[in-house]
């Protein structure tokens, strides 16, 4: 008997909980079209503040509790919320943090500034949603980032969560959006991203500007295949990835049906 194959989205933001860019409403149709052709699916984004939680129904998964993920020696303890995605018959893990992620605002306070701890938010995201993975104990075949937060997640599975066994078989897929900031994410980003000794300083160089389109180039360079998310992409990411060697390449197409998207799981999952 076949198994169905496993695919994971982790994202900035999905419709109906959070839209700040058009690729948000792509995450939810990819979802929902791989699991009605019988893919297994599970999504992952960040509980923050402006995404209702009665309204959407909200619970704690109370069997996913007691992840604390440690950043510089401090640790940051999460809380595991799940939502079945409207029409599907699938469910979306958010990331909640009460210090971190409550805030009824994204990345800037009311006032337009620029969260002093963004950097740590972006760390804790992207290592709290491969932890999560772990006490799953549900291995994807498939692990599709997208949003400029996911950044590191490509890179965090080739280097320091290359041993775990659940990390092992999976291929990763990036996404490159439109830019959606102008600010520096911060001047510790770097020393937060090495979470442990197996990321080396050449690892981390591709992020070292720190900056949006940073975390698309760190991204796209360590995922096994890239998508284009948006028509206006940063020229230099387009001119750098577009016909980038030994990688496929999907350039936007706003009149998808997606079926494009389906056979790259379905020939990545079967390399």
């Amino acid at each position: 008997m076949l198994t169905k194959k496993r695919i994971l989205f982790i994202a900035n933001e999905m419709s109906p909980y959070l839209e700040t860019t058009e690729f948000a409403e792509m995450v939810n149709k990819l979802a929902v079209k791989a699991n009605d052709t019988g893919m297994e699916v599970r999504c992952i984004m960040p509980r923050f503040g402006l995404i209702n939680e009665r309204r959407h129904r909200l619970h704690e998964v109370v069997r996913l509790s007691g992840i604390n993920v440690n950043i510089d020696g401090d640790d940051y303890p999460l809380v595991i919320k799940v939502a079945s995605l409207p029409n599907a018959r699938l469910q979306v893990y958010f990331l909640d943090n009460e210090d971190l992620f409550k805030r009824k605002t994204l990345f800037h306070d009311e006032n337009e500034k620029w969260f002093s701890d963004n950097a740590l938010r972006t760390v804790l995201f992207c290592k709290g949603a491969l932890e999560t993975v772990k006490k799953f104990g549900w291995p994807p075949d498939i692990i599709h980032c997208s949003g400029w937060m996911t950044g590191l997640i490509p890179m965090y599975i080739k280097t320091a969560y290359k041993k775990e066994p659940v990390f092992s078989n999976c291929k990763i897929i990036y996404t490159i959006g439109q830019n959606t900031f102008k600010e520096k994410i911060g001047p510790d980003f770097l020393k937060l991203a090495a979470i442990n000794t197996n990321i080396k300083d050449k690892d981390l160089e591709l992020f070292k500007d720190a900056n949006n389109i940073a975390m698309f180039r760190g991204g796209a360079a360590f995922a096994d295949a890239i998508t284009f998310g948006a028509d206006k992409v940063d020229k230099k990411l387009t001119d750098e990835f577009n016909k980038v060697r030994g990688k496929k390449v999907l350039k936007y197409n706003p009149d998808s049906d997606l079926t494009d998207y389906l056979q790259l799981y379905n020939d990545l999952a079967d390399k």
